[in-house]
């Protein structure tokens, strides 16, 4: 599998969150080297606390797929996990978690919890700081112009 393609495709779609004025994140999900979901985070623009882009992707994966199990896949996303999408990823079976930047204040695959090694009956493969400088910029990048337009 092609991670560099894959990341690189949900960084596209963390430029399209980015575009929206929302924080730049970006998901894909991979079954049998076919994306089968993809999301970009729309909490402001949906004003709704689930618009994280690793729910959209999984809601896509899901319908694509024709079921709540998927087994075989592999999250893309370009940031770490936070406990809800963490907490969804367990429960959807993907195997396997590629993620970006770290996040030191909510971060689920490491930065402040593994959850995955909780004792849950689900433990998904991850793979940490994949792309991490690119993924991480696109974000304090964002963070960086908010601050500016504020002062």
């Amino acid at each position: 599998m092609d991670h560099h393609y894959y990341m690189e495709q949900a960084i596209i779609l963390a430029k399209k969150a980015r575009e929206l004025e929302e924080v730049p994140i970006g998901c894909i999900i991979v079954k049998d080297n076919k994306i089968v979901g993809h999301g970009y985070n729309t909490r402001e623009t949906s004003q709704n606390a689930l618009g994280h882009a690793e729910l959209m992707a999984i809601d896509e994966a899901c319908k694509t797929l024709g079921g709540w199990r998927l087994f075989g896949c592999t999250l893309y996303v370009t940031l770490e996990p936070c406990p809800m999408c963490m907490g969804a990823i367990i429960n959807a079976r993907i195997d396997t978690v590629v993620f970006g930047a770290k996040d030191l204040k909510s971060g689920c695959c490491g930065s402040v919890i593994q959850l995955s090694e909780c004792g849950f009956n689900h433990r998904p493969k991850i793979i940490s700081n994949f792309e991490a400088e690119e993924c991480g910029t696109l974000i304090s990048d964002f963070f960086k112009q908010l601050r500016n337009q504020i002062n």
